[in-house]
This record gives structure tokens, sequence and C-alpha cells, in this order.
């Protein structure tokens, strides 16, 4: 099971990190999370704004409205808590480092693991199609059949490779925009897992 990213009350105390930056509203307080993850965590509203409001009836935060928009911003009485527990604060960097380099890895063990199997099930099909023309070949032109599937087999194999290096550029450039969200990986390896399905069937 993965552990949570933050301990019980840390994010609580994070947010108010984030607000003493500047006053934001809450989807720019989403983003600043997710970038300071390097998108391999971004909180759902359902995750943040039960805490803007906690911390909003202990008088650490006010809002405001703009325009639409619902603006947070850091009272004296956040900015003293944030003083009181400032190494408390330092031990939650430590912790959000740790969770981005442990997020980082599960997305990348899961997207490796996803185009070991495809790459698996990719070969696995290709040596099913030999087999399948060299009895047609036998009873119909023999060896020219056999070539056909062998030089099918390398494209395809060539196709895969091709499609994991702009995977794998595609997502370092997510990360470095911050914004690899929760979802990537489940829809990659729910895309992967129809790609495996079409081939099978």
């Amino acid at each position: 099971m993965t552990p949570p990213v933050f301990a019980h009350g840390h994010l609580r105390l994070y947010l108010l990190s984030i607000l003493a930056t500047r006053p934001m509203h809450g989807y720019e307080l989403i983003q600043a999370l997710g970038s300071r993850f390097g998108g391999t965590y971004v909180p759902s509203a359902g995750t943040i704004y039960p805490r803007l409001t906690k911390l909003e009836d202990e008088a650490l935060v006010t809002k405001s409205t703009d325009g639409r928009k619902t603006v947070y911003e850091i009272t004296d009485a956040g900015r003293a808590e944030l003083e009181a527990r400032h190494s408390e604060l330092d031990g939650i960097e430590n912790d959000v480092t740790d969770s981005v380099r442990r997020l980082a890895d599960e997305v990348r063990a899961s997207v490796n693991n996803a185009m070991k199997t495809l790459r698996a099930d990719l070969a696995a099909t290709a040596r099913e199609a030999r087999a399948d023309a060299r009895e047609a070949g036998r009873a119909i032109r023999g060896e020219p059949q056999r070539e056909t599937s062998a030089t099918r087999l390398r494209e395809a194999e060539m196709v895969l490779d091709e499609f994991r290096h702009q995977v794998r550029i595609d997502l370092r450039s997510r990360v470095g925009q911050g914004d690899l969200g929760e979802d990537v990986v489940a829809t990659l390896r729910e895309q992967l897992a129809q790609v495996r399905q079409t081939l099978r069937g």
C-alpha cells in the first residue's frame, strides 16, 4: 500500500507556508502544490478546500472574493503559527522531497512494467503469426511467407521502441511543466491494456 504523501496535519501547515508567499485562490494552491511535487502529486479540490475552511475557522487565513474567485490570504495568527512550528515545517519539506522521489519511482516503474508487458505480448503475437505463416507457406508458397512475418516483427519492434522513446519524452516534459497528474499512470496503463487486448483479439 502506498503511504500518504502528507502525514496527519502536515498538509494544513504546508498550505500556510505556501500562502505566506502571497494570497492565492484554491486552484492556484493546487497548482503550487503540484509544482512543488514536480507534477507527481496533484491534490484534488476535495482535499484542499476542507482544509482551507478549517484554517479560516481557526482565523489562520481569511478569504475574499475577486470576481468569481475566492482568494485566501494568511493572517498574522497564521504567520505566528508558521514561526512557532518552523522546525516542524523543515521536516515536512524533507518529507515532501522523499515523497517526490518515491512518486517519481512509482511512475517510472509503472511505465517500465507496462512497456515490458506490451513488448512481451507483441513478441508472443509475432511468434504466433510466424507459426501460422509457416503452416500456410508449406501449403501454398513456402519460405517467402516466413520472410514477410519476420519483416513485420522487426517493424513492430521498431514502432514499439519509437513509442517508448516518445512517451518518455512526453512524461519528462510534463514533469518539467508541473503537469503530470495522478491520473497519468492510470490512463497510460488503461490505454496499453487496450492495445494488448486488440493484439490478442
